[in-house]
C-alpha cells in the first residue's frame, strides 16, 4: 500500500487531533484549524478524509480558537465586499435555510438599505441537512436575482443600492466543495457554525449572528473576539436566524470592544406581540412579502418590529420607540418596495 504524502498526510495528522476520543483528543491550534480548512477548501484531501474530519469535529464540537482559525481561512479564500467610509450591517444566517417560520430578513434588508444602511448577506443553494428555503430563492420570489452575478456586479449593487448577497456557488466555489460530504454525513458540521460567524464584508461593520442554544452563543463570542470582530450582535432568532420573534421576547447581546450587554426586547411592550407567521410555501410567502413591503398582511407587524429593533440595535436611532416610529414612516413611504422594484428591473 502506498503511503499518503504531502497534504493528505498532513491532514491525517489533523484528523487524529480532533478524532482521537474524549481523553486523547487535543483539538487544533488556531493555525492548525486554518490549515485544515485551507486543505479542505483547496480540494487537497480525499473524500474519506473530508467526511472523517467533519463528523469527528462535529462530535467533539469545535473550540472557539478553532473557529477563529477557520474564520482566518474563509477570510483568505472567500469573496470580499467593501463599503469604504460606511459602516455595514452584516448578517450571518444558516445556509441550510428555513422550514417552519416565514423569513423576514430579505424584507428587512430592503428596508434598511433603502434608509441608507449598507446590508451584506451571504447564502447558497439549498443546503444539507435541512434543505430549507434560501435567501437567493426568497429574493428571486421578489423579482431580485443574485444567482449568476459576478462579484463585481454584486459590489456595484452594494455601492449603488446599499445591498449585497454573495451566493456560494458563484462567489465561493471552494466552499461548495464541502457540500456533498455535508450531505453524506447527515449532520451539520462545524462549518455550519462557521457560516454564522463569517461575513464577506471587509471594513467597519456590525456583525449580526443568529443562534439557538446558549453554548453556541458563548462559543461565538469567544471565537469572534479572537478573530478581532469588535462589534457583534448575537440574536436568538427564529430557527437560529437573525429574525426577532413576535411571539416572545427577543434575546440578544451586544459586544463592543470586549464588553457584553444583554438586551431583551419585548414586542408586547410596543403593541407588536403576535404569533410568528408559519412557513407554508414560496408562493404564499411571496404574496405575504409583497404585501408587507406595503404595510399590509400578516408579515407587516413582524417586519415593523424587526425594522425598528435593528434601526436601534445598529445605532441608527437613539431609542427603540423612536426607531419604531421611523420604521412606520419607512413602511408608509414604501421605501423598501421602491428599492425592490429598482433591483427587480436590473
Amino acid at each position: 500500500m502506498q503511503a499518503l504524502g504531502g497534504a493528505r498526510a498532513q491532514f491525517r495528522e489533523l484528523i487524529g487531533k480532533v478524532g482521537s476520543g474524549e481523553h486523547t483528543s487535543t483539538g487544533l491550534s488556531r493555525d492548525e484549524a486554518r490549515i485544515a480548512t485551507d486543505l479542505m477548501l483547496q480540494g487537497k484531501v480525499s473524500e474519506a478524509q473530508l467526511g472523517a474530519f467533519l463528523i469527528a469535529h462535529r462530535i467533539r464540537r469545535p473550540l472557539p480558537i478553532e473557529l477563529a482559525g477557520m474564520l482566518d481561512s474563509y477570510r483568505q479564500n472567500g469573496p470580499v465586499l467593501e463599503t469604504p467610509g460606511k459602516r455595514a450591517l452584516s448578517f450571518g444566517v444558516p445556509y441550510d435555510g428555513r422550514s417552519r417560520t416565514a423569513p423576514l430578513l430579505p424584507l428587512l434588508a430592503l428596508l434598511l438599505a433603502s434608509s441608507g444602511v449598507p446590508v451584506v448577506l451571504h447564502g447558497g443553494d439549498p443546503m444539507p441537512v435541512k434543505y430549507g428555503v434560501t435567501l437567493a430563492e426568497l429574493f428571486a420570489a421578489l423579482g431580485i436575482t443574485w444567482r449568476g452575478l459576478t462579484l463585481t456586479a454584486v459590489q456595484e449593487r452594494l455601492d449603488l443600492h446599499n445591498l449585497a448577497l454573495t451566493h456560494q456557488p458563484d462567489h465561493f466555489p471552494a466552499a461548495e466543495r464541502l457540500v456533498p460530504a455535508r450531505d453524506e454525513i447527515g449532520k451539520r458540521p462545524p462549518v455550519a457554525s462557521l457560516e454564522l460567524l463569517w461575513t464577506p464584508h471587509r471594513g467597519q461593520h456590525l456583525l449580526v449572528s443568529g443562534f439557538v442554544h446558549p453554548p453556541t452563543e458563548k462559543r461565538a463570542w469567544e471565537a469572534l473576539g479572537a478573530a478581532d470582530e469588535t462589534d457583534v450582535l448575537t440574536v436568538k432568532g427564529l430557527e437560529g436566524s437573525t429574525d426577532l420573534p413576535s411571539s416572545r421576547a427577543g434575546i440578544t447581546a451586544r459586544l463592543r470592544q470586549g464588553s457584553m450587554e444583554r438586551l431583551l426586547l419585548h414586542p408586547r411592550d410596543h403593541g407588536l406581540h403576535g404569533d410568528d407567521v408559519a412557513w407554508e410555501s414560496l408562493a404564499t410567502w411571496q404574496a405575504q412579502a409583497l404585501a408587507a413591503l406595503k404595510g399590509k398582511g400578516p408579515l407587516a407587524w413582524p417586519l415593523l418590529w424587526n425594522l425598528g429593533a435593528y434601526l436601534w440595535l445598529s445605532d441608527q436611532i437613539d431609542s427603540l420607540p423612536a426607531a419604531l416610529e421611523q420604521a412606520r414612516a419607512l413602511l408608509a413611504a414604501r421605501s423598501g418596495e421602491r428599492l425592490r422594484q429598482t433591483l427587480a428591473n436590473r
